[in-house]
């Protein structure tokens, strides 16, 4: 698959992991070009609904009886008002969606069922008129998914590897074990790429994760148009697979059928959290091996969080990165994409001036699809 590759032959410059001009805009423009993940397959059932938050903003998650989930914005469309607030880690029963400021009241499939005095609104009202604002949503493999922007590349094509090449295990893992959070003192490209980064893995973990890719002179890398694949033999046997996919994601697959799904989301210009997803088949572990498990991959994450906090000091204005070494070919990879997004709305060949960057994507940004506000824009 090497042919589809966008492969550049330098590391971006410095001034795409600084400023809120560039922060705001992979939050509103680059985010509406992909899907992303929302919940968890096993966290959500028919009849059940769930509030959830990602890049400030509210949605709910709903699942009517018979059909497949619906995403919802979290607010009535009557005043804006939020039906449920906090985000919760499960789906809850409900029958009903119940607005407490007015009493509008919704089934799970968004439509309004009545409000209250209806009789009495100073114009001719109309139900249909008044359903949910509802955004795309769908199941693939073990976790739901949105996207922002009828726009957004098809699911198919963001997960290609890895339906490919570990479909059978992405489908089956269908229990999260874990779900952890954690915040970085780093943008969120630092982190994405020093995730995509096979030349320090055997010298920054070599009693940790090197242990589960073994030897360098095994790597094996693969890539379609928007992923990339590094294969290693895994010392229990079988193949270890560790994939890259926009927008800023990461699936860490065992030859026993466990997966580590990994994101790292843009919280501000030098801030960004990582959430790490643990799932296996249903009933596949013990309690007491998945805590294992979870505080071994912690422990090297952790490695890692010393490793881009201090990348992130070194990125001022005047830092240019050094020559890409043949084992930093996916950082290149997915930067060929991300560049692409920067050339198709005009900012990569722009003088590394933050005023001249800010004002490039502010008038840029009136006709890109938003995910989300941001202040300045």
């Amino acid at each position: 698959m090497l042919s589809e590759t966008v492969l550049t032959e330098s590391f971006l410059p410095a001034w795409p992991y600084r400023g809120e001009a560039m922060h705001c805009w992979d939050r509103q423009t680059y985010a509406s070009k992909y899907w992303h993940p929302v919940a968890a397959r096993s966290d959500l059932h028919p009849g059940e609904v769930m509030e959830v938050s990602i890049l400030d903003q509210q949605l709910l998650i709903t699942w009517p009886a018979g059909e497949q989930p619906r995403a919802f914005r979290n607010r009535c469309p009557h005043r804006g008002v939020a039906f449920r607030k906090g985000a919760t880690e499960t789906g809850q029963t409900c029958r009903r969606l119940v607005c407490p400021y007015h009493g509008w009241t919704f089934n799970l499939r968004g439509d309004l069922l009545a409000a209250a005095r209806e009789a009495e609104f100073e114009q001719d009202f109309d139900r249909q008129k008044w359903g949910l604002q509802e955004i795309s949503c769908r199941i693939d493999g073990p976790l739901i998914w949105i996207a922002f922007s009828d726009q957004a590349l098809p699911l198919e094509e963001q997960l290609q590897l890895i339906h490919a090449e570990a479909g059978e295990t992405w489908n089956a893992a269908q229990q999260q074990l874990h779900l952890r959070r954690r915040n970085l003192a780093c943008n969120w490209k630092i982190a994405h790429e020093n995730t995509l980064d096979d030349y320090h893995v055997a010298i920054a973990h070599p009693t940790t994760l090197h242990r589960e890719q073994g030897p360098v002179r095994d790597y094996i890398h693969r890539f379609s148009r928007c992923n990339n694949l590094l294969e290693t033999p895994h010392p229990s046997g079988g193949r270890f697979l560790t994939f890259g996919l926009p927008p800023w994601s990461h699936l860490l697959v065992w030859p026993d059928g466990r997966l580590a799904f990994l994101e790292f989301m843009p919280d501000k210009p030098d801030r960004c959290s990582m959430q790490l997803r643990l799932f296996a088949t249903r009933d596949a572990m013990e309690p007491a091996s998945a805590d294992a498990w979870l505080r071994q991959l912690l422990t090297f994450l952790e490695e890692d969080k010393a490793l881009v906090e201090s990348a992130q000091q070194g990125y001022d204005e005047q830092f240019k990165p050094g020559p890409p070494h043949r084992l930093e070919r996916r950082i290149l990879h997915w930067q060929g994409l991300y560049r692409k997004k920067l050339e198709s709305a005009g900012i990569i060949n722009v003088e590394r001036s933050q005023p001249t960057i800010a004002a490039l994507i502010e008038s840029t940004s009136a006709t890109g699809s938003a995910a989300n506000g941001c202040s300045g824009m």
